[in-house]
């Protein structure tokens, strides 16, 4: 069943998003551009969200194309309860979204590639940051792993989940260089992906820092 060429071509095509996306990301690009070309560093944004939907579009075209048997199906109360779990994480999606600046995330609007202590915006929370420093993909994975399993959904969902903890690894790397103390301190009162009972941060503690990503810090990616 998992020997089945299309599936490893759907894998390599997620292996490659994966790597091009993370390279995109990084500061090595991001300064090379800005000493060749600074103008079209500002809109560099756009041109790493259009790449990343380009993309992304092959490996989703196999996804919702390829079929196979199910490996498993929520069924019953579990279905219920899969279902519900589903939809916490899309409105959690949803909520946590309202602390990024959404045009500046997607390169609607120019903004520096390389963000520093210096230039940074203040912190800024959604409710779900005060549980986990990157809630996106905490609910992203609560969602993908509480749908009902064929062949081609496990294999995207073994990749998603084996690439986070490295992506994120990468995003903390470049969000201590542009954050510096204020995200050193935030991560030492937040885990970084699953919510631990005790460790989070109170409401009262939330408004000294007020904004995890201004304008020039769009947030994770």
């Amino acid at each position: 069943m998992f020997s089945d060429p299309r599936l490893l071509t759907l894998a390599a095509w997620w292996i490659g998003y994966f790597a091009v996306h993370s390279l995109l990301a990084s500061h090595g690009i991001k300064r090379r551009l800005a000493a060749c070309c600074p103008r079209l560093a500002l809109r560099y944004r756009l041109f790493y969200t259009l790449t990343a939907l380009v993309l992304i579009l092959p490996p989703l075209h196999l996804l919702f194309t390829l079929s196979g048997p199910w490996l498993w199906r929520w069924e019953g109360w579990a279905g219920w309860v899969a279902d519900l779990l589903g939809a916490l994480a899309v409105v959690g999606f949803w909520i946590s979204s309202r602390a990024y600046d959404l045009p500046v995330f997607f390169g609607l609007r120019p903004s520096r590639p390389i963000v520093t202590p210096e230039t940074a915006a203040p912190l800024r929370f959604s409710p779900a940051h005060r549980f986990v420093r990157h809630p996106w993909y905490f609910f992203g994975l609560l969602w993908l792993w509480t749908r009902d399993m064929n062949p081609p959904r496990l294999v995207t969902a073994v990749l998603v989940t084996l690439y986070v903890p490295i992506g994120t690894w990468l995003e903390e790397r470049k969000l201590l260089a542009e954050l510096g103390e204020p995200y050193r301190a935030y991560r030492r009162r937040v885990p970084a992906l699953f919510p631990l009972p005790w460790k989070y941060l109170r409401k009262d503690e939330v408004p000294g820092a007020e904004s995890l990503n201004g304008p020039d810090h769009p947030g994770p990616g």
